[in-house]
């Protein structure tokens, strides 16, 4: 790699690092309004992309079985979540965000939505495309990563 290119690829990882703690920076700002430690919060947001049922939300948030009822028992206990028997079967509970859930955190999150959504006023589709997937990517080796460390004995 050229000196040039080395350089702008550690400009580059730089502002995503700057990017990473602005962003948790913001979540923490809305877990204190919302009342929600992160864990809490993550579960949230797996929950804004739709109902998802207990063990689903365990595994997507990287928690245990008790440690997503003890969520779900604290969300639930705010008005944020609800949980309701899957239409398919009849012994799963599902976890979905009431209208009161989707209200608040979009009272909060929708301004960034809003007017993050005009950055991209300048970039054709295929460029769109091409950063989504180049985010995807970003996350799988993430995903990869945090695997080979929950993998690792020790603490």
């Amino acid at each position: 790699m050229d000196d040039d290119r080395q350089a702008a690829a550690m400009a580059l990882g730089r502002a995503m690092q700057a990017y990473q703690r602005s962003t948790q920076a913001f979540d923490d700002e809305v877990g204190r309004l919302l009342g929600l430690n992160p864990t809490d919060l993550r579960g949230l947001d797996w929950l804004n992309e739709g109902p998802l049922t207990a063990s689903r939300l365990a595994e997507a948030a990287g928690l245990s079985a008790a440690a997503t009822t003890a969520m779900i028992d604290r969300l639930e206990a705010k008005g944020y979540v609800r949980r309701l028997r899957d239409q398919a079967d009849r012994r799963r509970v599902v976890v979905e965000m009431t209208d009161a859930g989707h209200a608040r955190s979009w009272a909060l999150y929708g301004p960034l939505v809003e007017e993050g959504m005009t950055q991209f006023d300048g970039f054709e589709t295929g460029e769109l495309a091409r950063m989504r997937d180049q985010l995807v990517a970003m996350r799988e080796l993430t995903d990869r990563h945090r695997e080979r460390l929950k993998a690792t004995p020790g603490g």
